[in-house]
């Protein structure tokens, strides 16, 4: 071997030790460090020179002699913040305890209160409708007021028990069989896996035209953001097997509507059916699929920075130098958009033109200089391809006022699916992720626009069924209650 290749060869091996090494430290970090990715700059040595914070030492000299004024912040206890008021709305019930003593002849002079907390637990109620029976006079018939409509026709369940079932389920991650247990534990009722199964398809089969109604409306906006999740189904064909199937989901800012969209895949051929007529701005996390969707002239593509801040967090121990640089960069454009939070479109536009703009072409300017002395493999190399690769996404952000920095907002949609995979492991079909994926469309709906998602369901389930068709929006989560 010459000493050429001698050295080509430390070379390589170096850079696939710095590259193990860079996943072993991202590993450890899952399982032992914080899952936060604000950058806090590490704390500057008072007697470090720093070149960015000038006013940190003052520096006096006369006659060789230097004097420091430090100064610092003595951290004091944190006081108590005290307990949580009782809120006002809750039912008050009064318990009056007299002294064991004969009062009579005393004089009240005022009451000493003790305000507590009391759960009173959930109940089932037999509900027995009567409707009296009249027979008309000379044999002209019989006279008997209407049933009214329920939401599964036959079925002893209301809309009241009907969406417990699916708000335990679906929001609070309660699998049906648990469900069934507590019915047997607390109200000793016997519920059968068939039957529960049965009322929640046929609650799904009511529902789906709200949810059309919801996809539709969510893709005639002109601003969606999109992710994906994968869950697990059971495979029909292989018995004790699962297929990786994904629940696509569409946030439309805008409208405060999400939609879920189960697919067998993460390929291309399920966003592309959903968005073939949309027009407008779609933000995503850089996945190719995505590249090839934006190529259709009516779709404008928008980065996440979050995605982008991400990647140069996890380089920091490749290379803190340069990862904080940018790191301090993202971290000012975050600070701007804590201040235009409010702001109206237009003004948040106008704003980060003036204030954002800079801050993105310093960054675009420092990897443009930086990259071609970097490793590509390392990790602080793939964080600067990223951002080169998604650059044009990246700063259409500035494009129009209502765009968000990142795609956070549809992150935390796709939470709750996440959670539920943990505690139903995996839907039994395919037709059985679609209906996940509906019931999570309102739910996450519900939660975009702060309504009980309970109170909704209970509202739709005894509503819907003698609502015509062209009325459904009025059902959509934020229509109804605005």
């Amino acid at each position: 071997m010459t000493y050429d290749e001698s050295i080509a060869l430390n070379k390589s091996q170096a850079a696939i030790i710095a590259k193990l090494t860079h996943e072993l430290e991202q590993l450890k970090r899952l399982i032992y460090g914080s899952k936060s990715e604000r950058f806090k700059p590490t704390p500057i040595d008072i007697n470090q020179g720093n070149l960015f914070a000038d006013d940190q030492v003052e520096i006096i000299e006369a006659e060789q002699v230097v004097t420091q004024t430090i100064t610092y912040d003595r951290k004091t206890p944190k006081k108590h913040e005290g307990r949580n008021e009782i809120p006002d709305h809750l039912p008050v019930e009064i318990v009056v305890i007299e002294p064991e003593e004969d009062t009579a002849g005393m004089v009240k002079i005022g009451d000493e209160e003790t305000t507590t907390l009391e759960y009173i637990k959930a109940s089932l109620i037999k509900k027995i409708t009567r409707r009296p029976k009249y027979a008309r006079p000379n044999g002209e018939g019989i006279v008997i007021g209407n049933l009214p409509s329920r939401p599964i026709d036959k079925c002893i369940a209301e809309a009241s028990l009907l969406s417990h079932i699916i708000i335990s389920k679906f929001v609070d991650h309660l699998p049906f069989y648990r469900q069934i247990q507590i019915f047997k534990r607390d109200f000793n009722w016997t519920l059968s896996d068939s039957t529960i199964n049965d009322w929640f398809a046929a609650c799904c089969k009511l529902l789906e035209p709200l949810y059309k109604e919801m996809r539709k409306r969510a893709l005639d906006s002109t601003y969606l953001q999109v992710d994906e999740s994968p869950i697990k189904v059971l495979d029909s064909d292989k018995p004790g097997s699962t297929h990786q199937g994904y629940q696509w989901v569409y946030h439309s800012p805008v409208e405060r509507i999400v939609f879920f969209d189960y697919r067998n895949g993460r390929g291309m051929h399920g966003p592309k059916e959903t968005l073939h007529a949309y027009k407008g701005y779609l933000q995503n996390d850089g996945y190719t699929v995505y590249d090839k969707i934006g190529q259709h002239p009516d779709i404008n593509l928008v980065g996440c920075w979050t995605h982008a801040r991400r990647y140069f967090h996890e380089a920091i121990d490749n290379d803190r130098k340069r990862a904080e640089h940018v790191l301090k960069l993202i971290g000012q454009i975050y600070d701007i958009e804590r201040i235009i939070k409010e702001y109206d479109h237009d003004r948040r536009k106008t704003y980060r033109v003036e204030h954002t703009k800079p801050l993105m072409d310093e960054i675009k300017s420092y990897i443009e200089d930086q990259s071609i002395t970097v490793q590509p493999k390392s990790a602080i190399g793939k964080a600067m391809t990223y951002i080169v690769n998604q650059w044009p996404k990246l700063i259409n952000v500035l494009d129009h006022g209502m765009l968000e920095i990142d795609n956070n907002l549809i992150e935390n949609k796709i939470r709750p699916l996440a959670l539920g995979r943990k505690n139903y492991l995996f839907a039994g079909s395919h037709d059985g992720a679609r209906r996940i994926a509906m019931m999570y469309t309102f739910m996450a709906t519900c939660k975009a626009n702060n309504i009980n998602p309970d109170d909704w369901l209970i509202d739709v389930l005894n509503n819907i069924n003698d609502t015509k068709f062209s009325e459904l929006y009025k059902f959509i989560p934020g229509n109804i209650y605005m």
